[in-house]
């Protein structure tokens, strides 16, 4: 195991050569998983134009548009960490409006958002047809190890004290939370891609030793 220092501006155009490079039968699924506090948002965001100027039709849904009702979410309070650890995504909605339309022989109709967790209801998005050799970018906290079906998944990595000390105050009451995924899920690993993000500045990605 190897950790290479790299740009955040060289890790957006290596991660856009895998993916635009990735071969797969139809869409290419993938997951960019992190806490809020290691940006996921932010780096799928910045994979959706220089994917598209090589010619791969994206689309990029946060995880947060596919929350489950506050009823459901918040039934043992607004901030138990268990509950925002098992159970605050739709998962099952996650996979029927977007994963398997954009997984093998899927239709392709994708819809984008969900929920609207301001304002408690579904946000009514229009769905959004995207072509075979497109690629969905699903970006948000959690995502790996409960089985959704991902053809390439990228982790977000942060030590224990860095995600400590980036969390907003407000959602301290997360982190038993994170503490429980990378003990439990260990998404460093088996994620295809690790990016060690404690300084955002200062990126490096966990690669395999290789033999000389």
């Amino acid at each position: 195991m190897r950790i290479r220092p790299i740009s955040p501006d060289r890790l957006v155009t290596e991660l856009t050569e895998r993916l635009a490079g990735a071969d797969v039968a139809g869409r290419l699924r993938v997951a960019v998983d992190g806490a809020p506090a290691a940006g996921p948002d932010a780096l799928a965001a910045a994979l959706v134009d220089p994917l598209r100027a090589l010619g791969r039709p994206v689309l990029h849904v946060r995880a947060d548009d596919f929350l489950r009702p506050a009823s459901v979410r918040l039934e043992h309070g607004r901030t138990n960490p268990d509950a925002y650890y098992e159970g605050w995504v739709d998962e099952a909605g996650l996979r029927r409006e977007v994963l398997d339309p954009a997984g093998p022989g899927g239709s392709g109709r994708v819809l984008p958002t969900l929920w609207d967790a301001r304002t408690d209801r579904a946000s009514r998005a229009a769905y959004v047809d995207l072509p075979p050799g497109g690629v969905v970018l699903v970006s948000g906290a959690l995502l790996l190890g409960g089985g959704l079906p991902f053809d390439v998944t990228v982790h977000l990595a942060l030590s224990p004290a860095a995600l400590a000390r980036r969390t907003d105050p407000a959602l301290r009451w997360t982190l038993p939370a994170f503490a429980r995924y990378a003990d439990e899920v260990v998404p460093t690993s088996f994620a295809d891609v690790v990016v060690r993000a404690d300084d955002p500045r200062h990126p490096a990605l966990v690669e395999s030793a290789v033999s000389s």
